[in-house]
């Protein structure tokens, strides 16, 4: 295994972190994330992964309906838990008053049958959450409890946009650390290329979350895309491809992945070991602008995320429909954007759009934006009960 340096702590992190949001459950999906987990292969992937070297295991209090933190808490008995840094997150969205903080903190330590969690996050951070638990203290509340011990370092998860990224790694000086979606299709997106070195310029070390956009990378390509990465001097398959593009970068500490079964387990711990900072030649680098490229010809919709159609005065958030969609196709995922699609609140779908058409007289692309909205939630928003 390689092992990188985590920001400012001395303290050497793996390349490669086990992410506990995807663990094996029972039944016909695999991937379904719910709470019936399989909990002895879950348990002997995890303490696979450390026996390989892994020495940084993530968790959260919402994954697989609440069970995750139990089996993580099971997996890291028996001398498991003295090998491991353990990360989980507070569930920003129930704190409503000063005494929530450390009454789910408490509730979580008992799950992971643990007196400390040594990486603390607050949970998906965003321009809502983080005012509301701002107001509610929480950094008063932090310092508390790192004194006491129960938590040993602070940060956060973060699904918004660059600017907001920016406002809060700059409102406190003390975090360690902070977490962020980050793959080479992604380089734009939420905090980007741009907000991974502003966290580094400030110390902070960065934990990779989605680095194959939940498998969508992954996969197998399309043909146009599997050509570029046969043709390359060097063959790797497309998942170790997106690894090594990240751990390329010297700013990245640790790169998370979510894995369902061992086989997983067992190639992402070969690429760590292959890993390593400039590794890539240009011609590699040039590689992945290709691949980057030919995905996004494959979109269906030419929107470039530009913001000019907003605010939509009904409310529509068209970038992210539009993104969802385009996501659907390019990946041959439907279910994922589905997925994505539907957690931005009703209020945001596209079918609020009353086809006012300002958003059009706007675009630079000359999108016609209400008939894409159609399409796309006819395709990723609920089917009409008959």
């Amino acid at each position: 295994m390689k092992y990188r340096q985590f920001g400012k702590l001395d303290f050497d992190v793996s390349a490669l972190g086990f992410g506990a949001m995807r663990l094996p459950v029972t039944g016909d999906n695999p991937a379904a994330m719910g709470p019936n987990i399989d909990e002895p292969e879950a348990i002997r992937m995890i303490r696979h992964s450390i026996d390989q070297g892994v020495n940084y295991v993530d968790t959260a209090y919402p994954y697989h309906g609440g069970k995750s933190e139990v089996v993580v808490g099971q997996a890291l008995q028996d001398g498991f838990r003295e090998k491991v840094k353990l990360a989980t997150k507070m569930p920003s969205w129930f704190m409503n008053r000063y005494d929530d903080f450390d009454k789910y903190l408490n509730e979580q330590l008992d799950k992971l049958q643990t007196d400390h969690i040594d990486f603390y996050l607050l949970h998906s951070m965003n321009q809502d959450l983080w005012p509301k638990l701002r107001d509610l203290d929480v950094l008063k509340w932090a310092e508390n409890t790192m004194a006491d011990g129960r938590i040993r370092y602070l940060g956060f998860s973060f699904h918004d946009n660059l600017d907001t990224f920016k406002q809060i790694v700059d409102a406190y000086d003390n975090w360690t650390f902070c977490q962020i979606q980050y793959n080479f299709m992604d380089i734009e997106y939420q905090a980007g290329t741009e907000g991974l070195q502003y966290a580094v310029d400030k110390g902070l070390g960065v934990v990779i979350m989605e680095p194959l956009r939940g498998g969508q990378l992954s996969k197998e390509p399309p043909q146009s895309v599997k050509k570029m990465y046969e043709n390359a001097s060097i063959k790797r398959s497309p998942a170790d491809w997106a690894l090594q593009w990240i751990w390329n970068q010297p700013e990245v500490s640790v790169v998370l992945s979510g894995m369902t079964a061992m086989p997983h387990v067992v190639e992402n711990v070969a690429s760590a070991d292959n890993s390593g900072v400039e590794l890539l030649g240009d011609d590699d680098l040039a590689l992945i602008d290709r691949v980057r490229e030919e995905y996004r010809k494959l979109s269906p919709i030419s929107c470039t995320n530009c913001g000019y159609c907003m605010p939509c005065p009904n409310g529509v958030d068209i970038p992210h429909a539009f993104a969802q969609y385009n996501d659907a196709i390019m990946y041959d995922d439907p279910r994922t954007a589905r997925f994505r699609y539907r957690q931005n609140p009703k209020e945001k779908w596209g079918d609020n759009c009353i086809e006012c058409l300002e958003c059009e007289e706007k675009c630079p692309q000359e999108i016609s934006i209400a008939d894409w909205l159609k399409k796309v939630h006819e395709y990723l928003g609920p089917k009409k009960k008959t």
